[in-house]
């Protein structure tokens, strides 16, 4: 296919992970450990809050340790203490245009950022969670 017909993609491609992906305490210890370790500002790829991790395709270079010219390739969705104590539950992700045009997929995206604890999303335990947020509140719905 030619690249300059080729159609380009211009929204976030989101996909619900059902059941959801669940990280019993150690694993989600050593995750969440090598998420830090390669952090965004620190030289790493990886921006992880409270809620969301969020994948870049190179370390932050913006003045006073903002973002610069790194894009975000992908996001994935978490829950801290769910289903249970110590537990981190994957529940969504999201792979941006600029992350698809460079090749990532929800199932890498995952996979990159599991493999410290030695899993992928494929050989994730899974649960049934009832209590995940349906959307991003703050990204616009553009299915209409």
């Amino acid at each position: 296919m030619d690249p300059l017909t080729a159609p380009v993609e211009t929204f976030d491609r989101v996909e619900v992970i059902r059941p959801a992906a669940v990280l019993e305490s150690r694993v989600a210890s050593l995750v969440l450990a090598a998420l830090r370790a390669d952090d965004v500002s620190a030289g790493g790829v990886w921006n992880a809050s409270a809620s969301v991790w969020q994948r870049y395709d190179r370390p932050w270079n913006g003045v006073g340790g903002t973002r610069g010219d790194a894009r975000l390739m992908g996001t994935v969705a978490v829950m801290y203490d769910t289903p249970v104590r110590h537990e981190v539950t994957i529940y969504r992700v999201t792979i941006t245009p600029a992350g698809a045009s460079m090749g990532w997929s929800v199932n890498a995206l995952c996979d990159d950022a599991l493999h410290a604890g030695g899993l992928t999303l494929a050989t994730c335990p899974r649960a049934e969670i009832s209590n995940a947020p349906r959307r991003d509140p703050f990204k616009p719905d553009h299915r209409a």
